[in-house]
């Protein structure tokens, strides 16, 4: 017996050794995903970042990479300053270790705020003394969804870049997408292939579509890419490539995952090709890439070639993304087929790069839960060695998969917060979840979670909910989320203040909670094709919201030169409005149902003035203007026919999202321009339709409406060519201040105290404390 419990206290304590030194079981598999450059090399590139964040007092931090300061697989940053000197001391394990301990450091320490809106670098004239070590908890801390390429970076050049770089280091990313220029990879391969330039322009979409080109659910439209886009695109990963690597971070780069251009067909007539499926009702002409067989060994040719390309192009950290059925479902359930593709997939990888690791978002098995059951998911995802794939759990915040596919059946994961769609505005988050969720992860028996991730479609709103989400990568227990917030206010504006404080906590248990299960797509009202059938939905005390803006307002004298208030009080007023929308048009359709004229035309009249407020307003601040959009589009352009294609694809994704509006307004974007030149034409049409019915008895014709809209409308602002400010108009505290007095009392009168509550398609009405039932699902089908 005596020696069994020694047996046992040594297999325990081997085990506790194990862990301590490979972290996450992963290491033999994923230990090599690591920076490569040296510590020399990483440093000085964390230094860059500090010089260009605050180049008056850069040179008070002094910047080293060790990667012995921490355990295995994991990222450590050590901040030392002590009393009586002058400079601050930063250690990591890798440059991103460093630069994250530097903004740790900035955060905590000094009370300053980084982010997408603006930032607030007041630090102190004697910079604080600090003696802290912080290990991350997981190996990895993840960014970028397939989306955001196109939703919010499709635009970007360098300087853009360098600066969203800069920000994943401070906030500790270490593994991220770098999908730029993979079109000119392909072309290469193609001509290769024997395709002509005419069938590759045919395929290639526009640059604001590529997202969906690359996941084989549309081809063409938007197209043809330039030669010199393809050129600028290399250019711009080869930038990108090198300072995430400089840095620690490892570059994700793009996979073949089966689909080939629909000439493929014409060039190879004996290959085995299977056509996709229609994908949100495209027309044939953009429809329908065709997926080679995984069988056929025409697969594996084109796979190992674009590979080779892309890695005689570019180098390779070994880790590569792409997913095969995205929103599409395969022509066959059966499962050895389904093993077959995954294989087929990972093998032209690992022909190429024998140390290949395949990330794959798990967003398939979420969006078509009746077909991906767990034996099919089982079947796919088993088909490659266990650890050389790592599954992004999307959006473990609302739907986390890992526990219905029992930790990916022992494939490694990473706990994302995926939050927005499309890149739309609306005041939105589930701050509870989060703050609970990866410690649910973690927690599992026998789990795989490795890491924690942002995946968002778009980003450059809501960031409270991301700046809270990037805490969870060292947090060893859930924030207190009212001193959390608290202390987010003190950072954003740069000082304490009750008014705000009081604001940012109904928003955190408002707004920003949301725990139930229905989806949440940013499709307000005020933004949606004008129709009866449009219902208003919140899940929060709107009370509340109106109480957080009289708050916010409150405080414009103290706060009036801070950018990041003034942010903060359009984006809270253009929510009010945004409700406030929602009730008038509860009240116009029941006016016009009921036959009351002189009901009708009073709110339809608020309506419309309620738009023209809302344009104003967003044009007061610089972060809510179509100009910039459709600006850095253009610039992109080398000719006037590229940029006016440039516009079109620009113009046509947040608003008809398709020639014929096929995903229309899917990716709306509550901006100056797009309010008064879309919106408001839209419901000012629609307006007066029903108007005319109610005036001479004839029947309301919803669909006569519509194709009314696309034509007079829709479809000339996506051919539209009119230049939009790309300078604030306007002060935002005033005209704020002037829409909070008209507007107000409205508010007040048409928003009774409720809250709405959703689980499981339930609707109940009260207040509840908050309280989230995600992670307590096991079932099959949530």
């Amino acid at each position: 017996m005596q020696v069994f419990k020694t047996s046992v206290l040594l297999t325990f304590v081997l085990l506790c050794c194990f862990v301590c030194i490979f972290g996450d079981g992963f290491h033999s598999t994923l230990g090599h995903l690591k920076a490569q450059a040296s510590p020399q090399i990483q440093a000085q590139a964390a230094t860059g970042v500090i010089k260009r964040l605050i180049p008056d007092k850069a040179e008070l931090f002094q910047v080293t990479v060790d990667p012995r300061l921490g355990p295995v697989g994991k990222d450590t940053f050590k901040v030392l300053k002590e009393n009586g000197q002058d400079r601050v001391n930063l250690v990591g394990t890798s440059g991103v270790a460093a630069v994250w301990g530097f903004h740790h450091y900035l955060k905590y320490y000094c009370f300053c705020h980084v982010s997408w809106d603006s930032d607030q670098l007041s630090l102190p004239e004697k910079l604080p003394p600090v003696n802290i070590t912080v290990t991350s908890v997981d190996r990895f801390r993840y960014y970028q969804n397939v989306c955001t390429t196109s939703y919010s970076f499709v635009w970007w050049g360098w300087p853009r870049w360098e600066r969203e770089i800069d920000w994943m280091a401070l906030n500790g990313i270490n593994l991220a997408l770098a999908f730029t220029g993979q079109e000119a990879i392909w072309q290469r391969v193609y001509l290769k292939l024997n395709l002509t330039q005419t069938d590759i322009s045919r395929h290639l979409s526009g640059p604001a579509f590529l997202a969906w080109l690359r996941m084989g659910n549309m081809r063409g439209f938007g197209g043809p890419l330039p030669n010199s886009w393809h050129s600028q695109s290399l250019a711009l990963q080869h930038r990108i490539l090198a300072r995430m690597r400089e840095l620690g971070i490892v570059p994700v780069l793009p996979a073949f995952a089966g689909h080939v251009a629909q000439a493929f067909k014409r060039v190879y007539p004996n290959t085995s090709l299977t056509l996709m499926a229609d994908w949100n009702h495209f027309s044939d002409e953009y429809c329908c890439p065709y997926l080679l067989e995984p069988t056929d060994p025409m697969f594996k040719t084109v796979g190992n070639m674009f590979i080779s390309e892309l890695v005689a192009e570019f180098g390779t950290n070994h880790v590569y993304s792409c997913d095969t059925f995205n929103e599409m479902t395969p022509h066959t359930s059966n499962v050895t087929y389904l093993s077959a593709v995954s294989s087929a997939v990972f093998s032209a990888m690992t022909d190429v790069d024998p140390s290949a690791v395949w990330l794959k978002q798990n967003w398939v098995f979420v969006h078509d839960v009746i077909f991906w059951t767990t034996d099919k998911v089982k079947a796919f995802i088993s088909a490659v060695p266990i650890g050389r794939m790592i599954i992004l759990d999307l959006q473990s915040e609302l739907y986390p998969q890992y526990k219905r596919l029992h930790s990916y059946y022992g494939q490694p994961f990473i706990w994302c917060m995926l939050h927005n769609f499309g890149g739309t505005l609306g005041l939105y988050g589930s701050v509870e979840n989060i703050n609970m969720g990866v410690f649910d992860g973690r927690s599992l028996e026998n789990g795989t979670m490795i890491g924690t991730g942002l995946t968002p479609e778009g980003i450059n709103q809501n960031y409270v909910v991301y700046d809270l989400m990037n805490e969870m990568a060292w947090r060893a227990e859930p924030a207190n989320l009212t001193e959390w917030f608290s202390a987010y206010v003190r950072r954003r504006y740069g000082t304490v203040d009750d008014h705000v404080n009081k604001a940012w906590q109904l928003l955190k248990s408002g707004v920003y909670n949301f725990t139930g299960l229905r989806k949440v797509r940013g499709k307000y009202v005020i933004c949606r094709r004008p129709s009866l059938e449009l219902r208003q939905w919140v899940w929060y005390n709107t009370t509340e919201l109106a109480v957080a803006w009289d708050e916010l307002l409150s405080a414009s004298s103290q706060f009036h030169s801070a950018a990041n208030y003034r942010h903060d009080l359009v984006d809270v007023t253009r929510q009010a409005l945004q409700v406030l929308g929602g009730d008038l048009h509860n009240i116009i359709v029941s006016a016009f149902r009921k036959g009351n004229l002189t009901n009708f035309r009073q709110n339809t009249q608020l309506f419309q003035n309620l738009l023209n407020d809302l344009d104003v307003l967003l044009g007061s601040n610089e972060d809510f203007l179509l100009g910039h959009w459709l600006e850095a589009a253009k610039a992109l352009g080398t000719t006037a026919s590229e940029k006016q294609l440039y516009e079109y694809n620009a113009r046509n994704q947040i608003t008809l999202w398709g020639p014929h509006g096929e995903i229309v307004d899917y990716a709306n974007k509550q901006w100056a321009g797009v309010v008064s030149h879309y919106f408001l034409p839209r419901w000012s049409l629609f307006l007066s339709a029903l108007n005319n019915s109610l005036a001479t008895g004839i029947p309301f014709n919803q669909s006569h409406t519509a194709e009314q809209i696309f034509k007079e409308v829709e479809e000339p602002f996506t051919l539209d060519t009119t230049v939009f400010p790309t300078s604030p108009q306007g002060d935002s505290i005033a005209i704020a201040t002037d829409i909070h007095a008209r507007w107000r009392s409205h508010f007040v009168a048409r928003r009774p105290l409720r809250r709405f509550r959703h689980y499981r398609g339930r609707a109940t009405l009260g207040i509840f404390p908050p309280r989230s039932r995600v992670f307590s699902l096991n079932t099959e089908v949530a």
